[in-house]
C-alpha cells in the first residue's frame, strides 16, 4: 500500500502544484482551493508512506516524479517548452529514481 500512498501524494502534489500559476499570487479563490487541498492530501500521504518507505527513498521518488510531471504539465497546459539542458536534466532524475529502486537495498520493495 506504501507505493499506493506515494502514488496518490505525488499526483496531489503535482495538481497543487500545476494550479498556483493559476491562483494568480492568490487571488483567484478556485485555484487556490485546489492549491491548499492538494497539499492537504500530499503531505497527508506522504506521511502514510513514511510509515513504511524511509524518509529518504520516499522524498526522492515524490520529488523526482514531481518535477517530471510538473515539467509535463508545463509543456501540456501552459505551452513551456523545456530546452535540451532541462530535458537532459530531467532525464537524470528520472535515471536516479530507477537506480534507487532497482539497485538500492534500503529502498522498500
Amino acid at each position: 500500500m506504501a507505493f499506493v500512498y506515494l502514488a496518490l501524494a505525488i499526483v496531489a502534489e503535482v495538481v497543487a502544484t500545476s494550479a498556483l500559476k493559476a491562483t494568480d499570487g492568490f487571488t483567484r479563490l478556485a485555484p487556490s482551493l485546489v492549491v491548499v487541498v492538494g497539499y492537504t492530501i500530499a503531505f497527508f500521504m506522504l506521511s502514510l508512506v513514511l510509515r513504511t518507505i524511509p524518509v529518504g527513498i520516499a522524498y526522492a521518488i515524490w520529488a523526482g516524479l514531481g518535477i517530471v510531471l510538473v515539467a509535463l504539465v508545463g509543456v501540456v497546459v501552459y505551452g513551456q517548452r523545456p530546452d535540451l539542458p532541462a530535458v537532459l536534466g530531467i532525464g537524470l532524475i528520472i535515471a536516479g529514481v530507477v537506480v534507487i529502486q532497482l539497485f538500492s537495498r534500503i529502498a522498500a520493495h
